[in-house]
């Protein structure tokens, strides 16, 4: 098992879209993972947010983000 951090610092969709993916993907395969959101990476802990915005490949922050709060991946902001 190996540990992961993740670091969003942007209030981008495309690549709050890809953190979440690698932090869930990461997780369900065994690993202590860890996310921050750091600068305008914050505003992704609204909870008001639109998490349904699709990216080019069509997912979207809300096809990873339930998994990591339901098995309590530690979101730091």
């Amino acid at each position: 098992m190996a540990n992961f951090l993740f670091v969003l610092s942007r209030d981008e969709n495309d690549a709050a879209t890809r953190c979440f993916q690698f932090a869930k993907i990461a997780h369900s395969q065994g690993h202590k993972v860890d996310v921050f959101l750091i600068d305008s990476g914050v505003s992704w802990a609204d909870t008001t947010r639109d998490y349904s915005v699709k990216t080019t490949t069509g997912d979207c922050v809300n096809d990873y983000l339930p998994y990591l709060v339901e098995n309590e991946v530690p979101i730091y902001v």
